[in-house]
């Protein structure tokens, strides 16, 4: 199977990292599966966002010619979520959005971050969204 898993949220760092996929698919003619971990108890105005944003994304792909999957998983653990989608298409590649931090935060990566980054299954690519 392979492919890039990219984790996918509507803010900057999220589509910084959907960027990224999609130029590294490009670049290793790859599909790209945008996952996003949905939380149990969101609300259902929370949820039908989400799912409005994800359409969008998949609209972009399918324009952009991209091969790609999308999947909105109810786990609700952003890095398990990541790893399962990484280990379950032998991926090639995990991308992650990183948000800027003050230099005190720099000196501690975030808890989810840090669990991709060292249990995924293939190389991590994080990336920042460009400074406004």
């Amino acid at each position: 199977m392979g492919g890039i898993v990219v984790g996918y949220l509507a803010t900057p760092e999220g589509r910084a990292a959907l960027e990224a996929a999609v130029e590294e698919a490009r670049r290793n003619d790859s599909r790209v599966v945008v996952v996003v971990s949905a939380r149990p108890d969101e609300a259902p105005e929370q949820r039908a966002a989400v799912e409005q944003a994800l359409a969008q994304v998949e609209s972009e792909l399918a324009a952009g010619g991209i091969p790609h999957e999308v999947r909105l998983l109810d786990g609700g653990d952003v890095a398990d979520d990541l790893i399962g989608t990484a280990e379950d298409i032998d991926a090639q590649l995990v991308v992650i959005g990183l948000r800027r931090r003050s230099p005190v935060g720099k000196l501690i990566l975030g808890a989810n971050a840090q669990r991709v980054l060292f249990d995924a299954p293939c190389p991590v690519l994080t990336v920042k969204p460009a400074a406004s």
